[in-house]
């Protein structure tokens, strides 16, 4: 499977000025010939790769995958060889940047296709929403299952990587266990399970609890279940009664198998049996919707609007989409998304400032709390508020605390009521604090603990905000502080920007500090845990910069506004982001095609947050199940 974040990074305007229009496909190939052309060809090529499988135009469809890792192993500096003669950083770039947009147009000739929908398991965060909503139970069940790693677009929610492990079986025994021991003890959760009883309703236990399972199933497995389904269930709970349990215990006991069931720990969807493209089935719709918006179960509304039939119809959906961003269960879809797309989840592990430098910050957890909540509840409110999502790139309001006024040295008109708590407000003029770049979280999470790097901030930028990030640097250069030492001992101190001088003079490193050098150069006056300075190591501050494509500015603001002017390659981003994560999967080639439209439906809405959301859900990968594959004989 061909991924598109690869070719979304190719296609990109690496060095934000774009390559010669008439650069071809017999450009390309000359290029190929050039530096490659000694490895492979003929019988004796080396990984059995040879030009000619990819020297006809048609060979852009039939061997996509072939271009796309070749693509990658130039980009990365894999090929050609060490000492073979290579092309120039500009030559890379303009050969992968048409071939990326060569993939995508031959990948679109047949229009918008839904891609894969691969099982995937609950991961933590949704198992425990889950029972939450379930059972009305709000503890932190899932705190006790391992870790999920991130797949597909960079999220724990992808299905490459959510599989079921022996640790994981025991694991969910042992929750499914203490669930329903809770269960049983808590008076709301007593209620929600035990819709009948046997006794004075004239029930048999029997009876009883196949009206409780025909209730509790179809919730648990989020959709309508047959009485093939419940008469498992229904006869664990006669054998666990059978052995002398009573009609609560058994009921307990029963529905603790069925929080182990691959029905509840799984989303899967009735297959499709034809070859033909059709809509998804309703209930599968739900739970993409909800699991998407909210990271849990859908609720009783949009259960209730699958079963008529009508959540297919783009008018209910549109409907339904700002109600459910306004719940209070959109703020863990907000909270997850952006932390793992900003990186800023990382702050509680090994981003985590210096304590012995920046105690200020690792003293005060309400602090930390404030600065890792800021991006989370700004992105949330230009979701329920329906505003413009440039803002996230500069804004003229931000999420302000007592706390954070503080640590920014400025007043801010705060409430005076709550102080403490987080406020959509005004920021002041010439605060340098608009958009995500003037938010501590991300110029924590893009500095080192002990201090910061324009390096780490430019290629934060070029990957977390435009998707164009760059290959990682060559093996045999030493890092920036071991340079140092070696070059500078018993020398008077250097600021960072003085310090890579020496990166930037080489060659080999050129190119892609060209790129990311200026962007971090520009972010200069914030310190690692992003307070305002003038001076670095007793000199003022160097805010100055300069694009390859002669571009200059000075400081935070001019950057925003040189990001504003690359605002629909960020919007391309965050869109397949975003897809990518409501997808639960990683991107294909074909799914370029769909983020295309997102981008366009963005545009003709003045970039409005819900009309982001809106063209995900509407969108054909989400609404959609691709037909059954049939094999040529």
């Amino acid at each position: 499977m061909i991924r598109l974040a690869i070719l979304l990074a190719l296609a990109a305007l690496a060095c934000f000025g774009a390559p010669s229009e008439d650069y071809s496909f017999q450009t390309a190939q000359s290029f190929l010939n050039t530096y490659c052309q000694n490895c492979h060809q003929g019988q004796t090529a080396v990984g059995g790769f040879r030009l000619g499988q990819i020297a006809a135009p048609s060979s852009l469809r039939q061997e996509a995958q072939r271009w796309t890792s070749l693509s990658r192993r130039i980009t990365g500096g894999e090929m050609p060889p060490k000492g073979a003669p290579a092309p120039d950083f500009a030559q890379r770039e303009q050969f992968t940047h048409w071939l990326g947009k060569a993939l995508r147009a031959e990948a679109c000739a047949n229009g918008v296709v839904p891609g894969p929908a691969p099982i995937r398991r609950l991961n933590r965060h949704e198992y425990t929403a889950t029972l939450r909503d379930l059972l009305d139970m709000h503890l932190d069940i899932g705190q006790t299952l391992p870790a999920d790693g991130a797949g597909g677009e960079g999220f724990d929610n992808a299905a490459e990587t959510l599989f079921l492990s022996p640790l994981h079986s025991e694991k969910y025994m042992e929750a499914a266990q203490f669930a329903m021991d809770f269960a049983a003890r808590e008076y709301k959760s007593r209620t929600k399970i035990l819709v009948a009883a046997p006794g004075a309703s004239g029930l048999t236990p029997r009876q009883a609890a196949q009206r409780v399972l025909k209730t509790f199933l179809p919730r648990a497995f989020r959709r309508p279940v047959t009485e093939s389904e419940v008469a498992p269930y229904l006869a664990l709970f006669q054998a666990a009664t059978d052995q002398g349990q009573s009609y609560e215990e058994a009921i307990f006991y029963t529905l603790r198998g069925a929080l182990v069931s691959p029905l509840f720990l799984f989303r899967a969807e009735p297959p499709n049996p034809g070859t033909e493209t059709r809509p998804l089935e309703s209930y599968a719709l739900a739970s993409r919707i909800s699991y998407f918006l909210w990271g849990s179960m859908p609720d009783e509304l949009l259960t209730d609007v699958a079963a008529s039939g009508k959540l297919q119809e783009p008018a209910v959906l549109k409907k339904l989409i700002p109600t459910m961003l306004r719940n209070d269960r959109s703020l863990e879809f907000v909270e997850r998304f952006i932390e793992q797309w900003l990186h800023t989840r990382e702050l509680a592990t090994d981003k985590a400032p210096d304590a012995g430098l920046f105690a200020a910050y690792t003293a005060d957890e309400e602090l930390r709390s404030d600065i890792r909540n800021q991006p989370v509840l700004f992105l949330r409110e230009l979701l329920v508020k329906n505003l413009s999502l440039l803002q996230l790139l500069d804004s003229k309001h931000t999420i302000g605390t007592s706390n954070l006024a503080k640590h920014f040295g400025l007043k801010l008109p705060l409430n005076p009521g709550r102080t403490k708590q987080p406020q959509w407000i005004e920021l002041p003029e010439g605060s340098n604090r608009g958009g995500l770049l003037g938010m501590p979280a991300v110029l924590a999470v893009s500095s080192y603990p002990y201090r910061t790097s324009p390096v780490l901030r430019g290629a934060w930028i070029l990957e977390s905000l435009l998707g164009t990030p760059s290959p990682p640097p060559p093996p045999d250069v030493p890092a920036l502080d071991e340079a140092e030492a070696a070059a500078q001992a018993g020398q008077p101190r250097t600021t960072v920007r003085e310090r890579l001088a020496v990166h930037r003079a080489s060659p080999a490193c050129a190119g892609c500090h060209d790129r990311m050098d200026p962007l971090g150069f520009a972010l200069e006056n914030y310190d690692v845990i992003g307070r305002w300075r003038d001076e670095e190591s007793g000199k003022p501050v160097d805010n100055s910069a300069e694009l390859s494509d002669g571009t200059k500015f000075h400081g935070p603001d001019q950057l925003r506004k040189v990001l504003l002017d690359r605002k629909d390659l960020f919007m391309r981003n965050l869109a397949s982001k975003m897809l990518g994560y409501a997808l639960g999967r990683g991107l294909t080639l074909q799914d370029s095609c769909t983020v295309d439209q997102i981008v366009a439906h963005v545009r003709e809405n003045e970039y409005s947050a819900q009309s982001l959301v809106e063209a995900i859900v509407l969108s054909v990968p989400f609404r959609y199940q691709t037909g059954r594959v049939v094999e040529k004989k």
